[in-house]
């Protein structure tokens, strides 16, 4: 292919449809070339219209729910193509007119101008981990919701379980089993609701099942094995995290990282005042929420115990030095910020933020790389 890369082409991407504009070098206004199919046989004629000789084009779009095969389309076929996030996209305040014309000119406009933030797009094998993750996620929020459910039912009819603090074990089902409605329409809904959580259970522990599976066959998976010496984070959260973000070493330094996943505090500075407020929450909220959740462990005094000692045994010793520096320095932190009278959840935020640094750094030892501890601290 000839390189001609003067050419930028904004796509307003929809499930049937996408709206194209193309730029040209200068200053000019992007042109609008109307709508076409979303289909890969349109696409393909779209691209011998604007490509005959076969020259290199820049295209971009906005990453939404019709996912990357445009984008492998794209790239298949020799050019360069720009996933764009959303939320980084410049708006003018002023104005309150939103067309699909409108938007493909503007993203044309804005990649020309360098003005747009790119998304990084996964590979088929990394979207394949990831859809299991985030299909055992959804799975887990049916199950919540079918033992509220199920919770709720039994609280409108004055039903308690005083059986211990702890519910969902092997006591509660007992008790749950052994409940009896006056009405047998009642004792028919209650079985049912009783069906459902064991049927959310089961697909949970099904699709856990498969992520174990999995992982033995990733090019990850020995990272995942690391991460898991870490006090906190077990399989779910350790596939979670690298099923979202793909390989850690792709940033330069724990910061960016950080930064990446919007666990970083937002500032509104002007001349001489600095304010600093909450977390910024960009970037990918499913592997924000299990590192937040990890953060929790650290709430207790730094130990070794048995459990952690049998997932560390995998790793690698350089690993296991990170997770034990991981727990004084974390378990320490946290209790720094409760004695200084931090509510305990903007406590546990900033030992998430720090955990995700010794993350990139346990996998940065499982790539060989360097990471250094100036760049932990």
């Amino acid at each position: 292919m000839n390189e001609f890369n003067s050419v930028y082409v904004g796509l307003d991407v929809h499930q049937d449809t996408i709206a194209v504009a193309v730029a040209g070098l200068g200053r000019g206004d992007p042109e609008y070339w109307g709508s076409i199919a979303h289909t890969p046989e349109a696409v393909t004629k779209l691209l011998e219209r604007l490509s005959p000789d076969g020259e290199v084009l820049n295209f971009c779009y906005e990453a939404g729910p019709c996912g990357y095969g445009l984008y492998r389309q794209l790239t298949a076929a020799g050019h360069r193509c720009m996933v764009v996030a959303p939320s980084l996209i410049p708006r003018k305040a002023g104005s309150r007119v939103k067309t699909d014309r409108r938007d493909a000119v503007t993203l044309a406009r804005l990649d020309r101008a360098g003005e747009l933030t790119a998304v990084w797009v996964p590979d088929d094998e990394q979207e394949a981990i990831r859809d299991l993750s985030r299909a055992r996620e959804d799975m887990k929020a049916a199950e919540r919701r079918a033992r509220q459910r199920l919770s709720a039912f039994l609280l409108r009819h004055g039903l308690s379980y005083s059986g211990g603090k702890s519910r969902w074990t092997q006591a509660h089902w007992r008790w749950l089993e052994g409940v009896k409605m006056d009405s047998p329409w009642q004792q028919i809904a209650l079985q049912e609701y009783i069906d459902a959580v064991k049927e959310a259970q089961r697909r949970v522990a099904t699709l856990e099942e498969q992520m174990r599976e999995a992982v033995a066959h990733w090019s990850l998976g020995p990272v995942v094995e690391a991460l898991m010496a870490l006090r906190g984070v077990q399989l779910v959260t350790a596939v979670t995290i690298l099923a979202e973000l793909g390989d850690l070493t792709r940033f330069d330094s724990p910061r960016e990282l950080m930064a990446y996943l919007g666990l970083v505090p937002s500032e509104h500075s002007s001349g001489n005042t600095r304010r600093q407020g909450a977390i910024t929450k960009t970037g990918n909220g499913h592997a924000r929420r299990v590192l937040t959740e990890a953060a929790w462990a650290y709430r207790f005094p730094a130990r070794k115990t048995a459990t952690i000692e049998r997932r560390a045994e995998c790793a690698p010793p350089g690993v296991q030095a990170i997770a034990w520096q991981t727990q004084k320095r974390l378990c320490r932190r946290y209790r720094a910020l409760i004695a200084a009278g931090k509510p305990a959840n903007q406590a546990v935020t900033a030992v998430a933020r720090e955990l995700a640094g010794f993350i990139w750094a346990i996998a940065r030892e499982c790539a060989g790389q360097p990471h250094g501890s100036r760049a932990l601290a």
